[in-house]
């Protein structure tokens, strides 16, 4: 299958999913094209034991995209300058140390805690998993997904500063997650508990820094490129060259990509293109970002969908999947209270923001790429299957009553 027929195939399937939940469901896109693509897989997946021929298409389809590629080196670098560029930066700046600390210590306390937390709940259950593969789990479901998060809240009676935090720390616990997810998973593949904390920190420092610092310096240039033109459509190529520019430097460089992108979508956003002469340049702008989130966002959870037909069966697979959704939930929790009751004045969270913190926490394709990129082993199946369990419930479940919790907390409240 060529890559001009699997592209076609995706844009039809994702158009026909699309206008589906559009018509008849009326879910929120991410929810409704999450649920149709879970149930036509699972539906593939009977119809393909039945009759191979009846699904024959989406069975090749689904076996021909390199789904850990595409996300992780293709997809994720458009999705989150997308994210970042039409971000409140003022609002950002205001919340940014919240934003930090979460994105960071965060994700650690996160990893950490979803580690410890399986490993002692599957022993239970008499399944022995390592636990550095239960760390490495942890690092790859830590992170959560910017594109379903920001598209949940918006609209709800969330206070602006709480859904600046959601949004911010979605967009940058990404690259922090990659991070620990590389460093650990370098460990499995050399067979050692010990780490070398000096070349830990280095590679930290080098991938989140230097990402941080290729975004900045690339996006104020192609910014000030902008500036100096009138032609729209030059300026629309300027912001395409610059994800795809930034996707090569970062992976060439081993840099951090997700964090190169989004400084350069903020640096981007916050310094307006505008001038007497094209007042709606970068109102346009902002549009066009706007449409290649919403478009490419269908497209992946399409994607994730497809790829559950390639999952093999384990006998443990519901064992699995509610050890690690109720693991995922009480790791989440933890790493917002912990932070929280050491810098209760930094962070300027209640009970209520924990909560709504912990709720909002959704998983999305980063989580199944990265656990699709794990090198074979007897654990790989295991890790893939209890990180689809957590997607699909954190989008499904999570994602239809997040607005009720939202809207419940602070039904006295109006959104300021």
């Amino acid at each position: 299958m060529n890559l001009f027929v699997i592209i076609a195939f995706l844009v039809i399937v994702s158009a026909g999913y699309s206008y589906l939940n559009a018509r008849f469901i009326k879910l929120p896109t991410t929810i409704g094209i999450m649920l149709i693509a879970t149930i036509v897989s699972i539906l593939i997946i009977v119809l393909d034991s039945i009759n191979p021929s009846f699904s024959k298409y989406l069975t090749d389809l689904s076996r021909n995209i390199d789904f850990s590629e595409v996300v992780l080196n293709v997809m994720l670098g458009f999705l989150l300058f997308a994210g970042s560029f039409n971000l409140d930066a003022a609002k950002l700046k205001r919340e940014m140390r919240p934003v930090l600390v979460l994105s960071t210590v965060g994700v650690i306390v996160s990893t950490f805690a979803f580690g410890f937390l399986f490993f002692g709940a599957m022993r239970l259950f008499d399944i022995h998993v390592p636990l550095i593969y239960c760390l490495l789990f942890g690092a790859l479901v830590s992170p959560t997904d910017p594109v379903a998060v920001s598209a949940l809240v918006k609209g709800s009676k969330l206070p602006n500063h709480i859904e600046t935090i959601i949004t911010g720390e979605s967009l940058f616990n990404d690259g922090v997650g990659l991070v620990l997810f590389v460093t650990i998973l370098e460990v499995v593949q050399t067979h050692t508990t010990k780490i070398n904390f000096g070349q830990t920190a280095l590679l930290f420092c080098r991938e989140v820094f230097g990402g941080i610092t290729l975004g900045l310096a690339c996006g104020y240039f192609i910014n000030r490129l902008m500036r100096s033109i009138t032609d729209f459509q030059t300026i629309v190529l300027l912001s395409l060259a610059l994800v795809m520019a930034l996707s090569l430097m970062a992976i060439a460089w081993k840099l951090s990509v997700p964090l190169a992108v989004v400084s350069a979508g903020l640096i981007s956003g916050i310094r307006s293109i505008n001038n007497s002469n094209k007042e709606m340049s970068h109102q346009n702008l902002e549009r066009f970002w706007k449409l290649i989130d919403e478009m490419l966002n269908t497209i992946l959870f399409v994607m994730i969908g497809l790829q559950i037909v390639e999952l093999p069966f384990l006998k443990n697979y519901w064992i699995t999947g509610g050890v690690s959704i109720t693991a995922i939930l009480l790791a989440r929790w933890l790493s917002i209270t912990i932070p929280a009751a050491f810098l209760r004045r930094t962070l300027n969270m209640n009970y209520k923001s924990v909560n709504i913190l912990t709720w909002a926490g959704l998983r999305g394709g980063i989580s199944i790429a990265l656990a699709l990129s794990l090198p074979h082993s007897k654990y790989r199946t295991l890790i893939l299957a209890g990180a689809y369990f957590i997607v699909i419930f954190s989008v499904i479940v999570q994602g239809l009553t997040l607005n009720r919790l939202i809207n419940s907390s602070y039904k006295d409240n109006p959104k300021s």
